[in-house]
């Protein structure tokens, strides 16, 4: 947790680490992927048989190698929107009796050439490069729209069962002889948005999920079942979990930013979220409470399953949601990333949309992959931000002008820091301390208290402007890395994001 004053007079900004304060452990399920069948994320993304870029299975090598630098913990499946009219045998079996099917979600067509047999393959192959051999964790969303119960019990059947039954001996027959015990799923998928097929009321979602997941925790009961949220802060979240609380593992909230080309506007907004994931905290503590959930089952965690920049005015869903990046995005995104890690103490996991093209930090061409803005704060949080929150305090000075969403401004008593902060600390005692100096206009000369004396490693990202982008012919973000001596104020440069990392005592 980060604490915030505003600066009085002349004061000299600060920053107080106290890594003996461990406050919260951080989930490493908070750096989770998505995959979606939609756009280029699968087919052209992470699925490209015909390029010689691919493995023998079809897998981009590029895109395993780019993601293993991530050390990913779980991804997402199949969706997102898509998975409202997707029926999971239709992308099993041999390849040439398949179905095509029309895709409503976003409207083209689904081949079913990429299903669960290659997802898990997909999956297997990516956690060969993964630390200590962890494996990369399947999490898989159910058709909640024009799928049946009956539909979803098969799913899991097929996944991990390990009888005499019908669709384990389907997997077996479909040359997959051990169950591949997905722990993880969701209760269908934003059923609140008029978008979806099938969109429901609150009060017609909580009777379904509720009566699913009582038929799904008898066919499996170590299953994580995870409902469906919407934001955090809508009436639809409080009675969802008031009447599903006591049957299921976490709850799911979506939030995306982004705010046109007001820079501050746009490296603001994740506040909100910060905003959400408390609001939601506080409806499973009530829901809980209310409805007699024993203090011996675990705490209700909050799965942001969906969360990013993104402008769907300017990367339209219906056309790939192919965003173009730019330094303010990846500034947005260390915000975004500093609030899991500030708000650890509620989050089960954590799923960036998506993982590949989509909406993504990592771009597919004929020639190679393209490392977006967005991806150089994503490697160095997965890489560093483990372990626990530490308490960490912020004097600094405040932006309390026009917000985006415009509550967030009266949310805000103190203003927005210039200076956003998070700091954890890990198993080996290595503290991170990450800065987003969101201004684009003043550099920052910061006394870091806690950090005397030491060696610290430094790693910043930025560029001449704001607007700076990296496509196949440039790369103009990068990540710079150098060393300091601890001693003295630190400069923050404008328009930046710093992480500062020291073994403590």
């Amino acid at each position: 947790m980060t604490t915030f004053t505003t600066i009085r007079g002349g004061e000299t900004p600060l920053i107080e680490v106290d890594a003996a304060k461990r406050l919260s452990k951080i989930d490493p399920m908070t750096y989770g992927g998505f995959t979606e069948h939609m756009g280029r994320c699968i087919y052209g993304g992470i699925y490209d048989p015909q390029s010689p870029l691919s493995d023998s299975n079809g897998f981009r090598k590029d895109v395993v190698e780019a993601l293993r630098e991530l050390d990913i913990p779980v991804i997402r499946y199949p969706g997102g929107n898509f998975c409202a009219t997707y029926h999971w045998q239709d992308g099993i079996g041999p390849r040439e009796k398949r179905p095509s099917r029309p895709e409503l979600a976003w409207l083209g067509t689904e081949t079913n050439q990429f299903g669960t047999d290659e997802f898990m393959a997909w999956l297997s192959v990516l956690s060969e490069g993964s630390p200590e051999g962890k494996r990369v964790e399947p999490y898989l969303c159910l058709n909640m729209g024009t799928g049946t119960l009956d539909e979803a019990l098969a799913w899991v059947e097929y996944c991990n069962g390990t009888r005499d039954t019908y669709y384990a001996n389907l997997r077996r027959a479909n040359g997959h002889a051990e169950p591949y015990r997905v722990k993880y799923w969701a209760l269908g998928n934003e059923v609140w948005g008029p978008w979806q097929i099938e969109q429901m009321t609150a009060d017609d979602y909580a009777k379904k999920a509720a009566q699913w997941a009582k038929a799904l925790r008898l066919l499996d009961p170590d299953l994580v079942l995870i409902l469906c949220g919407q934001d955090g802060t809508a009436s639809w979240d409080h009675t969802v979990l008031q009447a599903c609380v006591p049957v299921v593992d976490m709850h799911s909230i979506h939030v995306y930013t982004a705010a046109g080309t007001s820079h501050v506007k746009n490296v603001t907004a994740p506040l909100a979220a910060e905003r959400a994931i408390r609001i939601a905290a506080s409806l499973i503590e009530l829901a809980r409470i209310e409805r007699g959930v024993s203090v011996s089952r675990p705490p209700t965690k909050i799965c942001f399953d969906e969360w990013n920049v993104w402008d769907p005015e300017r990367a339209p869903g219906d056309k790939g949601a192919e965003e173009q990046y730019t330094l303010s995005d990846a500034l947005a995104v260390a915000v975004w990333l500093n609030v899991f890690v500030r708000q650890s103490r509620y989050i089960g996991m954590a799923n960036i949309a998506q993982t590949v093209n989509v909406i993504s930090p990592l771009m597919t061409t004929q020639n190679g992959v393209v490392r977006q803005s967005t991806w150089w704060p994503l490697l160095l949080f997965s890489r560093y931000m483990r372990g626990w929150t530490v308490a960490t305090h912020v004097r600094a000075g405040a932006y309390d002008g026009e917000t985006q969403p415009a509550w967030l401004q009266g949310a805000l008593e103190d203003g927005a820091s210039w200076l956003d902060v998070s700091a954890s600390v890990d198993e080996q005692g290595y503290v991170s301390l990450a800065v987003v100096n969101i201004s684009d206009k003043e550099d920052f000369e910061v006394e870091v208290k806690g950090i005397a004396g030491k060696d610290v490693s430094v790693y910043t990202i930025t560029a001449p402007q704001v607007t700076a982008t990296n496509t196949e012919s440039k790369e103009e973000v990068g990540m710079v890395e150098g060393m300091w001596n601890g001693e003295g104020p630190y400069k923050f440069p404008k328009h930046s994001f710093t992480m500062l990392r020291w073994k403590a005592q």
